[in-house]
């Protein structure tokens, strides 16, 4: 029995360790038929060791977001590898330190700027990049983390992923005349690179300890990846704009 992305082709972002989000998305895409292939910054060596873990060997390109020469030469590399796309993973978050971790309101602008630029403009630039090879349509897909309220120490990453959610929205109205998809996965907190990054990480995560409906493992990336594959898939054909939370529910409670 074929997959669900059987003869997809998916360039994935942001894989940066095995206990990563868009890694499990990776293998998932691989064991569901798509071919994939990987972007890494800044450490391009670091994600080619990780993909050796993947079921199928996939090529691994260096692409900084916020670099206008890897973005304009992201089409010509990826078209050589693939001959095109039919999607896009966008698992990319950054903010400086002193816009996390309880430093809100004495953040400077650079920094705020800094965040804005990697967490959310750049789910505009990369599907633009990408935009020459998806002659047929596709699904752009992005990770993010509930920005309808104020989380504990996350602070500025917060603005960006509010950012980002409307950035999707208006992306899905632009590109759907191309049949092009465009939505979020609003994950739970996931012990991965990214989150051990931001100061107070185990106070946040233990919001889902007392709230969560369904019981939440902060070591398990594969419900939020299997999330991001469906929606690579054509079993959602016309959902676009859309925001899915893989979150256990904690979304849906009060308190």
């Amino acid at each position: 029995m074929s997959g669900i992305l059987e003869g997809k082709r998916v360039l994935i972002t942001g894989v940066l360790m095995e206990s990563s989000i868009a890694f499990h998305a990776a293998k998932l895409a691989q064991e569901q038929g798509a071919e994939i292939i990987l972007t890494a910054f800044p450490r391009p060596t670091l994600t080619e060791r990780i993909a050796k873990k993947l079921p199928k060997p996939t090529k691994v390109i260096e692409l900084d977001v916020t670099n206008d020469e890897h973005l304009s030469r992201l089409a010509d590399i990826v078209g050589e590898e693939l001959g095109g796309l039919d999607g896009v993973v966008h698992s990319i978050g950054f903010a400086p330190q002193d816009a996390l971790g309880g430093n809100f309101l004495n953040t400077p602008f650079e920094s705020v700027a800094t965040a804005m630029h990697v967490s959310a403009y750049s789910l505009k630039s990369l599907t633009m990049a990408c935009l020459p090879l998806m002659q047929n349509g596709g699904s752009v897909v992005g990770l993010t983390f509930d920005a309808q309220y104020a989380w504990p120490q996350y602070d500025w990453m917060g603005p960006a992923k509010a950012a980002l959610e409307a950035t999707s929205r208006y992306m899905a109205r632009d590109l759907g005349k191309q049949n092009i998809r465009c939505n979020l996965v609003s994950a739970g907190p996931i012990g991965s690179m990214a989150a051990k990054s931001i100061p107070g990480f185990s106070d946040l995560a233990a919001v889902w300890d007392s709230r969560s409906p369904l019981e939440w493992d902060l070591k398990d990336p594969e419900p939020a990846g299997r999330g991001i594959v469906a929606l690579l898939s054509d079993w959602f054909p016309k959902t676009t704009g859309e925001i899915v939370h893989v979150d256990g529910g904690l979304h849906a409670i009060g308190a």
